[in-house]
């Protein structure tokens, strides 16, 4: 924990004592401008399986059934604009540097809102040179990582979380970026097949400290490199008067490395990833819990204590553009994670997604086209598998427009 203070207190040293050099860059203001942009989408399909009722439209493993019936029978149709987005971003040079702000929204309902068309922000964030603070995508991410495709939610094995911050970025060229931050903390918990147990009742976890993060990036005419890593410290207390102290804490810490490779031939770009790490699975696309609960032996002073958990993705797509008028996605994604001996026998431990479409694009703001997708749940132990397959649907019309103001 000293070690974690230290690397806060490094940063924050860091941010201010950079700010005399931010203040001394002069440049010359060219104007403000205002982009207003976004889409209307509509997705249709066929789910040949079944899927918790709340992710209808999406395809994620975890939410997959862990036993037969749970989420009822197979074969639905689904349709939906849950896509569509709305956003803006200003941009505005001053003698500190340029003034950024990013506000973006989306219609796809999460968390208490599951499986509704609703309202949720998606960025909200403003930076002045090399700072920055608000919503916007975690560094432990890189976004371009995401393929081409219609599917919302996206490869299972991707870093995919966006993330209130503090950010700087001494180095932000076209070949070299240098991020750093301190992102908001979170976790999630399973104590499955014991969350009953008194022993259990009134544990509440708590964040003494932000989510440390870095990565840095090359990019060159072959695409680009990146590299991330993220430090995280995550408690919870026993606040019940009582004989057994069910207190704890975890140290999650993970690394991810990723690329886009640009091929000779006619704009095919590899995206690649691959991340490990322990108690960081609330940062991935769709891999289930954080931290879960351990069974001690007989006669220990704790019976159970969570533990964070192991885990292990990769992620591999080929976008294809073969014309103007015609692109392709295909790619894989897995999702492994080493379950501690306390979770249930229908806990989640392992994940498979893959998809391949064919895109038309008869304008420049206009596409539609099919895509047929694949994921596998796996659970922990008893060797129930589960697999569904989908054929979706879907058309986008996207507008953007910028407001420019000449000084």
């Amino acid at each position: 924990m000293r070690l974690a203070r230290w690397v806060v207190g490094g940063l924050w040293a860091s941010c201010f004592c950079a700010l005399p050099a931010l203040a001394q860059e002069e440049e010359k203001p060219t104007g403000p401008q205002l982009e207003v942009f976004g889409f209307a989408m509509t997705d249709s399909g066929y789910n040949f399986g079944t899927i918790d009722q709340d992710w209808f439209d999406v395809l994620r493993p975890t939410k997959l059934p862990s036993f037969d019936g749970e989420f009822g029978g197979e074969g639905r149709v689904f349709f939906g604009v849950r896509q569509s987005r709305l956003g803006i971003k200003s941009f505005l040079p001053t003698k500190l540097g340029d003034l950024k702000v990013h506000l973006e929204a989306e219609l796809f309902g999460v968390g208490k809102e599951a499986g509704q068309t609703t309202f949720r922000l998606r960025h909200a964030f403003g930076e002045l040179g090399q700072f920055g603070a608000g919503q916007t995508w975690s560094g432990f991410m890189d976004p371009d990582v995401f393929p081409n495709s219609i599917e919302y939610w996206g490869p299972n094995g991707m870093v995919f979380f966006r993330n209130a911050q503090i950010r700087w970025r001494p180095l932000h060229g076209p070949a070299h970026e240098l991020h750093l931050s301190l992102e908001s903390p979170g976790g999630s918990a399973d104590v499955d097949n014991y969350s009953q147990r008194i022993e259990l009742e009134g544990v509440t976890s708590r964040f003494p400290a932000p989510d440390v993060v870095a990565h840095y990036r090359y990019s060159g005419r072959f695409g680009h490199v990146q590299l991330a890593g993220i430090v995280r410290y995550l408690r919870w207390d026993d606040l019940n008067n009582d004989a057994i102290d069910l207190s704890g804490d975890t140290v999650g810490a993970g690394v991810a490395l990723s690329a886009n490779l640009k091929f000779p031939w006619k704009k095919a770009v590899l995206r690649l990833q691959v991340v490990y790490g322990k108690a960081i699975e609330n940062y991935m696309n769709d891999a289930g819990v954080d931290v879960a609960v351990k069974l001690n032996p007989a006669g220990s002073a704790k019976p159970v204590e969570g533990v964070g958990l192991k885990m292990l993705s990769t992620v591999a797509f080929l976008d294809l553009t073969w014309s103007e008028l015609f692109t392709s996605t295909i790619g894989h994604s897995f999702v492994n994670v080493v379950n501690s001996n306390g979770q249930g026998d229908a806990a989640f431990s392992a994940g498979n997604y893959a998809l391949a479409n064919v895109l038309v694009h008869p304008t420049e703001d206009l596409f539609f086209g099919p895509e047929f997708s694949w994921g596998q749940r796996r659970n922990f132990r008893g060797g129930y598998i589960y697999d569904d397959f989908r054929l979706q649907f879907s058309m986008q019309y996207s507008f953007d427009h910028t407001f420019k103001k000449e000084k």
